[in-house]
């Protein structure tokens, strides 16, 4: 490895940073996080780079938009420390993750489904159905808090009634249905805010028309994420290949 650092045409941290539009101190901070395999120093204690550090710096920068920064971060480091294995585990965990949200937004597609075939833009009884359920059965069903439920309440998520003698939230197959959408919804990465909106004008529509535009979008990050994870394993591989 200290042969190959010493190999090859010097850069100055400003001839990398310069070639990807970062700061000087940008290139140090990669540096002092792993990112970047130590610099050799001159005399004078000026770092001196490499083409290998220009490689490291490439599958840095190609690996963030498709894995993220903290996780781009551990490979790279994991890689520089000589645990190659690690980083493949890393990325491996990236690649289930995408495709784990991938399936959730074929589950929220199936929900919404669901939602058009049940009519949900239908006004709702208010007559104790086989159906209705109480917030901690419901809450257990999906995996979350009673308290998250009276949060997405309070966002106008789902809308149960109160029982008349208790005074229970009641939740009806219309709420389960919103609070199973609103559940994938947030699996997908979208706010409280933003989903409200959508839950509301799915079931006044009843219908999908109004989460096409959304579901596009989801679909295209999604694949945007695929090809960017391509991206960064070509250049990681080069950079595995240059390190020998």
């Amino acid at each position: 490895m200290g042969q190959n650092l010493q190999t090859g045409e010097r850069l100055r941290p400003i001839d990398l940073a310069r070639g990807h539009g970062l700061s000087t101190q940008a290139v140090r901070n990669y540096e002092e996080a792993g990112i970047l395999p130590a610099a050799d120093r001159t005399p004078h204690g000026y770092r001196t780079y490499t083409s290998l550090h220009a490689g490291a710096l490439r599958a840095f920068l190609a690996l963030v938009p498709g894995h993220g920064h903290s996780t781009a971060t551990s490979i790279m480091r994991a890689v520089n420390q000589g645990s190659v294995d690690e980083a493949f585990h890393l990325i491996d965990e990236s690649h289930a993750q995408l495709l784990d949200d991938r399936r959730t937004l074929q589950a929220v597609e199936s929900a919404l489904r669901d939602l058009e075939r049940s009519g949900v833009g239908s006004e709702e009884t208010v007559v104790s159905g086989p159906g209705d359920t109480f917030i901690g059965p419901l809450a257990e069903q999906l995996g979350i808090r009673p308290a998250t439920l009276r949060k997405w309440e309070r966002a106008g998520l789902v809308s149960p009634r109160r029982d008349l003698q208790t005074g229970y939230r009641v939740y009806d197959e219309a709420d389960v249905r919103d609070a199973r959408l609103a559940h994938q919804l947030r699996r997908g990465g979208y706010l409280l805010e933003q989903i409200a909106p959508l839950i509301a004008q799915v079931r006044s529509a009843g219908g999908l028309e109004p989460l096409e535009a959304a579901l596009r979008d989801w679909h295209g990050r999604l694949s945007t994420r695929g090809r960017a994870m391509l991206t960064g394993a070509a250049e990681l591989e080069a950079y595995l290949r240059e390190r020998g």
